[in-house]
């Protein structure tokens, strides 16, 4: 298999449109197009990354986090990344990074900590906005139908339980082709008047480019009117963080030893105990501080994150027990995630879970 064809299966968990803007997520290192022979999955790309690649035959590393976050103006090996880089480089190692994209997935790295964590009943904390568009475009009649139908097939009409959703409005639409245009209805030269329906569809910005291609595929006319303009509608399906409930409510102190053994952590750093049960549970991967008065309206009992500051834990306010577990505590069930979604993708191929531990935080 090609370098794109593996990402392009991991890009179905996690589309690179969902990432946020600030990352830098997708290949980094490499050519698309070079033949794999071995994948291995990673949180962090380091050096010690680069030889478990080399001595497992792997020369496709898929790391969650990106080696190359800001731009490089240079590559002289004066610094970790660039060490990285080059080496990389040097050994024809692909590196493909995925971040923020599988953050903002509902099956990604929030998910995963709810499934470790056993809740159930969950959803997005943090609706993603931007990531939806709106499709307007005007079609005879006798073809409305066609169209609608090719739209939804392609992606188009899906807004969170319910598919096939449009919007249409009866009129009349005018046209006129000149000496060099080849109308499907009428002749040119002479002004036609055609009874349309003008049909609307929401879509995820992921499936445009497969949207517009059924679009010019199933519309019977050689110039197409359309419009796509970007709606500000949270989508619920995409998103940061997640909420859900405990199978059972426990005790603060039950509540925070379960969540050291179950996380994996030395350390847990948490807010004032306020003396209730623990029930309903908000979860982030990473830094989630700004997610702190989200997971407060959402009614959450805690919120589990990481790199809490110091002034972070007053804004628990006596309403929330705030858990920090550690960057790595929180995203380190990632990489399994990664590889048993490929694996179920790609059963005969070589996805392998590094062992190197990239975690740069030790506990006395």
């Amino acid at each position: 298999m090609k370098v794109k064809e593996i990402t392009s299966i991991l890009e179905e968990i996690a589309p690179l449109q969902y990432a946020e803007d600030f990352d830098n997520v997708g290949l980094l290192v490499g050519k698309n197009d070079a033949e794999v022979t071995g994948v291995l999955v990673t949180l962090d790309t380091l050096e010690v990354t680069i030889d478990e690649a080399i001595e497992k035959n792997c020369n496709l590393i898929i790391s969650f986090h990106p080696i190359i976050f800001s731009g490089l103006k240079k590559l002289n090996g004066s610094n970790y990344v660039e060490q990285v880089v080059i080496k990389a480089i040097e050994n024809k190692i692909a590196i493909y990074a995925i971040h923020t994209a599988l953050d903002n997935s509902i099956e990604g790295v929030s998910a995963k900590m709810c499934e470790v964590l056993g809740l159930k009943n969950t959803k997005i904390l943090i609706p993603k906005k931007s990531i939806l568009k709106k499709l307007t475009t005007y079609v005879p009649i006798k073809s409305a139908d066609d169209v609608r139908n090719a739209l939804f097939l392609a992606g188009a009409g899906n807004i969170g339980n319910y598919d096939a959703c449009s919007f249409s409005i009866s009129g009349e639409g005018t046209f006129r082709g000149n000496e060099n245009s080849n109308p499907t209805l009428g002749e040119k030269g002479i002004l036609q008047t055609e009874k349309e329906i003008q049909l609307s569809v929401i879509f995820e910005l992921k499936n445009q480019a497969q949207i517009m291609t059924a679009l010019r595929e199933n519309h019977p006319y050689e110039e197409i009117a359309y419009e796509i303009i970007s709606v500000e509608n949270s989508y619920q399906n995409v998103g940061l963080g997640m909420i859900g409930e405990l199978s059972s409510a426990q005790d603060e102190k039950e509540f925070l030893a379960f969540l050291k053994k179950t996380m994996k952590t030395d350390c847990i750093k948490h807010s004032a105990l306020l003396n209730k049960k623990i029930k309903k549970v908000a979860v982030l991967g990473g830094s989630g501080s700004f997610a702190i008065e989200t997971a407060k309206k959402a009614g959450a009992d805690a919120f589990i994150s990481a790199d809490f500051k110091y002034h972070d834990f007053f804004k628990a306010e006596n309403s929330i027990l705030l858990a920090d577990i550690g960057h790595y505590e929180s995203e380190q069930f990632t990489k399994n995630l990664i590889v048993d979604f490929l694996t179920k993708k790609i059963s005969n191929f070589a996805i392998i879970l590094s062992e190197k531990r990239t975690n740069p935080i030790y506990y006395l």
